[in-house]
């Protein structure tokens, strides 16, 4: 599989899923919805499978001498890799906030969702949908990418916004916590976070391979 990881990063990918990792820094940005900046790294993702489709990269990797259910493997294992590296520029946003700017103004005066754990953990659960919907959708053909990215941006953007009404239902405004408040249930939300984007990773992956085994390429 290490092959497979460096083929798929050096050759397949687009140049734009790397420069997109930098949009983890809008966990930074006040009066904006920090989520977006999954959608963006979901974006460039989505771009190095339009550049390697357009490439004939699936049917290339098909011939190399190893599994079909590897190139699905190599593919799921480059996104998380990209969504990993964004996932540690979100945290370390998230550490600054809830830290030396835990009192800005500027962030205590926004209307929308903060810079949390909490907020973390809907990034890893978008990121969990993207891989659902966008990369198993794609291995149903190999190579229609634009209705399973539809599909993404309708369920991502939905989800974004109930995220963004949550805080403001009497009740849950502990999900907006500020520095170091509410510091258990922030963690214990992100550890679900993170435990819905293993299942629906994991899930994906497997139906993904059981589906592109069926296809005759």
């Amino acid at each position: 599989m290490r092959n497979i990881l460096r083929k798929e990063m050096k050759l397949s990918a687009s140049v734009l899923s790397y420069i997109f990792i930098a949009f983890g820094v809008m966990f930074l940005l006040p009066g904006y919805p920090v989520l977006c900046g999954a959608f963006f790294c979901s974006l460039g993702i989505f771009k190095s499978f339009q550049a390697a489709r357009e490439a004939n990269d699936t049917v290339f990797s098909a011939l190399l001498p190893i599994a079909k259910q590897d190139v699905v493997k190599g593919k799921y294992i480059f996104t998380c890799f990209i969504e990993i590296c964004t996932a540690i520029l979100m945290l370390i946003c998230v550490i600054v906030r809830m830290t030396a700017l835990s009192e800005s103004a500027v962030y205590r005066q926004n209307a929308l969702m903060n810079a949390n754990f909490f907020a973390l953990g809907c990034a890893f659960f978008l990121f969990g949908l993207f891989n659902r919907i966008f990369v198993g959708g794609y291995f149903k053909t190999g190579y229609n990418f634009g209705k399973p990215f539809l599909g993404f941006m309708i369920a991502g953007f939905l989800s974004i916004g109930v995220f963004e009404v949550l805080h403001h239902i009497p009740g849950l405004e502990k999900l907006n916590a500020f520095g170091t408040d509410e510091l258990g249930l922030q963690l214990g939300l992100l550890a679900a976070g993170i435990a819905l984007y293993l299942l629906m990773t994991i899930l994906s992956c497997k139906k993904a391979c059981r589906d592109f085994e069926k296809i005759d390429l």
